[in-house]
């Protein structure tokens, strides 16, 4: 059975994946879309090598941040490192946050490879959406779903035809989707105290680094938390209102990943203890027992 941890940014998955894993004999498979890249650590929330305390981790850093790795590319790959955790008698424990990454693998999604791959990053939400219409004047993609937007874009001029979005309930694998939550007050507070320590921990000199690269590329302009601080470099904005930016787009990702995983998955949600995370870990442990 594989173990599927989701929900918002800043809920403590990545400490769950880890405790399930020593308990459940595991290894832990990315599923976030920005940690495939190296050097997107910080702002990404990425585990660390302390932080693994020795468990395996599959498909974090497996590509530069000038490569493109689509979510043909992770269906592929992830769909090998499953088998491959099952075949050696372990459970594979997916977690992250892009939803579309965890559909593409567990569910019966077909996707073709694409060789197209266009930089919209000159465009604003409006623009991208009035193109799309142009294309696909019936499409149910919503104009601030700029991501959607821009892949329904690039399967256009890859195959000539619209992209069905028609969703499939059909799993592939026998799978348990486990979801943390709290409090939206508290969870917002995890975020911007959150954002707050990445920037004790070196997010500036992270972010400047992907800065001076001059790279603008979809591994670099798709994460919260170093777009926003470009404006600070260039000298256009104080460092506080770009950091009260980040919090803010932050605190809107998490609400979108709540509302993305309830419309799409049979998620068994879990209220967190942050005072003492293992009565969480136990209560969840004996639901993956009993289901």
């Amino acid at each position: 059975m594989i173990i599927c941890i989701v929900g918002p940014t800043g809920v403590g998955k990545t400490k769950l994946s880890i405790e399930l894993a020593k308990r459940l004999n595991g290894e832990v498979i990315n599923a976030d879309s920005t940690q495939v890249y190296r050097g997107l650590d910080i702002a990404t929330a990425k585990v660390s090598e302390t932080e693994k305390e020795g468990i395996v981790h599959h498909l974090f850093d497996i590509r530069n941040i000038d490569e493109n790795y689509t979510v043909f590319d992770y269906q592929k790959d992830s769909r090998l490192v499953i088998d491959d955790i099952i075949s050696r008698g372990k459970t594979p424990i997916m977690v992250g946050g892009t939803g579309l990454y965890i559909k593409a693998s567990l569910y019966d999604y077909k996707f073709e490879e694409e060789s197209i791959k266009n930089d919209y990053s000159k465009y604003s939400n409006i623009e991208l959406y009035d193109m799309l219409k142009k294309i696909d004047s019936d499409t149910d993609i919503h104009v601030n779903n700029r991501k959607r937007i821009e892949r329904a874009l690039d399967y256009y001029y890859n195959h000539g035809s619209v992209m069905d979005t028609n969703k499939t309930d059909k799993l592939l694998y026998d799978c348990v989707f486990i979801g943390l939550t709290t409090d939206r007050d508290i969870l917002y507070d995890r975020i911007n105290n959150r954002v707050d320590k990445m920037v004790s921990c070196g997010l500036l000199n992270e972010a400047k680094k992907i800065y001076d690269s001059k790279i603008r590329s979809k591994a670099v302009m798709t994460p919260i938390g170093y777009k926003e601080l470009f404006p600070y470099f260039d000298g256009d904005k104080d460092l506080d209102e770009c950091l009260d930016l980040i919090k803010q787009n932050s605190r809107k990702y998490a609400k979108r990943q709540y509302t993305w995983f309830n419309n799409q998955m049979n998620v068994k949600w879990f209220n967190v203890d942050f005072d003492n995370f293992n009565n969480t870990i136990g209560e969840i442990i004996n639901y993956i027992e009993h289901v």
